[in-house]
Formats: structure tokens, C-alpha cells, sequence
């Protein structure tokens, strides 16, 4: 129970209480449950009518329809069907990094992902767990059974954060993996080149994913508070650097708040959910928040 412990606050579980993780838009599952799924059946919400063929339940005709035309017609209905949620953990060399007091990236994205794994499995619906830098080092199949939570955080346990990213091959490679449509939530601080890493974005959405990006950063990323001469170690392979922080402030403020722009843009523009979080925020805020939000525009 050590893991379970270390992942989930319960604070942060009281915040999401009454929550439910539902899928946006259409995705496709494979059990009973409660999300929109592109196939139909004889379920819950109406979708059409379809002619009666002989063989057809009887149970499900339209008698409205037939006193008023004469003809038998079934009432058609979206199958509701099973969540299924992919968890994408981002381990490369740069979410190891804290600054002050806050826990690191990688920390705070792990309490995230433990987190929704913790709300999916509780709605009885699945979720798996991939985790990459440079490539896929792990990757747990989704599975809705209570003791795969202990699985994926033992998967958390094992993995540390090294090696640079490559986030155009590894979203590449997991959206061909992904073989039934449904919400991709990836954690990261996406510091990799963004034309490569909105190709791999929109190529869950062409295999007709959700995606959600939780993009992960430490306020000394975003607010730059360093004013004496500092020795910034380079991660991912780049050189360490010795420098007059006042002298470059400005110029990195505004190339980081272009970067963000430039994420945050593409995102919208293929209806990916873009979720800025930072380290020093109350976890159990900003989920529960982004969740009650998200509910308002589930379609």
C-alpha cells in the first residue's frame, strides 16, 4: 500500500469526488458503461429509426410511427460503451528538474496521472499507461480490474526520469499501438521541437483519439527568477551554460511565452484539450477544475 500512498493524496481524491471522466467526443469501447461510442445498438440514447426486417426484436418497434404510416420501423440507439484511457507518461531527462521547494515535473505529473487512472478504475472503466523519452520504455494494456492500479504505479516506481525525448517518433509509434479509439492524456513538459510533436498529436486524432495535454512546467521555467551570475546545467544532451541571467531574461520570457502560444494553438485548431499546469499549484485544484470544466462541454 507504500504506492499508493505516495501517488494519491486524499485531498486531491475528496476534490474529485462526484467527478466522472466521460469522453468528450465519439470513442469506442468494448464493455457496458457510459460513453458515446460510434456503433449501435439497443442501449440508451435514441440515434434513428431503421426498417424492421423479419427476425428483429419486436420489443423494439416504433409504434408511433407505424400507426401513423402503416410500416414497421425500430428505434436505433448510440450503444453505450466503456472509457477506455491511455495515460502517456513523458520520463526524458527534463521533467527530473525542481526548482525551490516543489516537487519536480515528473513528481507532479505522476499525482496527475495516478490521479484519473484512480477516477477511471472507480467508474469501472480501463486504463493503460505508457511511459517514454527518446522512444516507448513501458507500456501497460489498458485493463479495468482494481488491481491494475497497483501495476501501473509499480510501472511509475520502476521508471526514473533520463535520456532525451523524441516525442514525433514515440506519439507515432503508440498511435498505430492504440488500436481502439479513446482518450489520450499525456504528461510532459514538451520541450522537444513543436512541429514534430503536433505531427504526432494530430496522428491520435487521425486514428480518431481524444487527446488531452497536460503540459507540465516549474515556475522557475515560467517566471525566470535567477538574478546572480548561474551555472545552468544542460539536460538532454545540451552543454551547461554560465550566464548573466538579467541579460537574457526578456529574450527567454518571450521565446517560452511564443513556444507556448505556438502549442497551445495547434492544440485548438484539432480540438486538443491544452491543460498548462504548474508545480507550485494545488493539484486538487487545478484537476477537479479542469474535470468540472471539461464536463460542461462533453458532447
Amino acid at each position: 500500500m507504500e504506492n499508493y500512498q505516495k501517488y494519491l493524496n486524499p485531498q486531491t481524491l475528496a476534490s474529485l469526488e462526484g467527478i466522472d471522466l466521460q469522453a468528450r467526443l465519439v470513442v469506442e469501447g468494448y464493455v457496458a458503461g457510459m460513453h458515446p461510442s460510434p456503433y449501435h445498438g439497443f442501449s440508451v440514447e435514441f440515434a434513428e429509426h431503421r426498417e424492421y426486417v423479419p427476425g428483429d426484436d419486436i420489443r423494439h418497434v416504433d409504434w408511433k410511427v407505424w400507426s401513423k404510416t402503416d410500416k414497421l420501423y425500430l428505434k436505433q440507439y448510440e450503444e453505450e460503451t466503456n472509457l477506455l484511457l491511455y495515460l502517456l507518461l513523458d520520463t526524458s531527462e527534463s521533467m527530473a528538474y525542481s526548482s525551490g521547494e516543489n516537487v519536480s515535473k515528473l513528481q507532479y505529473a505522476q499525482f496527475i496521472a495516478a490521479a484519473l487512472a484512480y477516477m477511471t478504475l472507480q467508474q469501472q472503466d480501463s486504463v493503460g499507461l505508457a511511459t517514454f523519452d527518446e522512444k516507448v520504455q513501458r507500456y501497460l494494456k489498458p485493463a479495468g480490474q482494481p488491481s491494475h492500479l497497483k501495476e501501473l504505479f509499480h510501472l511509475m516506481d520502476v521508471t526514473p526520469a533520463r535520456r532525451k525525448s523524441d516525442m514525433g517518433l514515440v506519439f507515432h509509434d503508440l498511435a498505430e499501438r492504440f488500436k481502439k479509439r479513446g482518450v489520450v492524456a499525456i504528461f510532459s513538459d514538451f520541450f522537444d521541437d513543436v512541429p514534430r510533436i503536433v505531427a504526432g498529436l494530430k496522428h491520435f486524432r487521425h486514428r480518431r483519439h481524444e487527446v488531452i495535454v497536460f503540459h507540465i512546467l516549474d515556475p522557475a521555467e515560467v517566471d525566470f527568477p535567477f538574478r546572480q551570475t548561474t551555472l545552468f546545467k544542460g539536460l538532454e544532451g545540451l552543454p551547461d551554460i554560465l550566464t548573466e541571467p538579467h541579460a537574457l531574461r526578456k529574450a527567454y520570457q518571450d521565446e517560452l511565452s511564443a513556444y507556448l502560444a505556438d502549442l497551445r494553438k495547434n492544440c485548438r485548431m484539432v480540438d486538443i484539450d491544452y491543460v498548462p499546469l504548474r508545480t507550485d499549484a494545488d493539484l486538487d485544484i487545478a484537476l477537479s477544475s479542469y474535470l468540472a470544466s471539461r464536463a460542461t462541454r462533453v458532447r
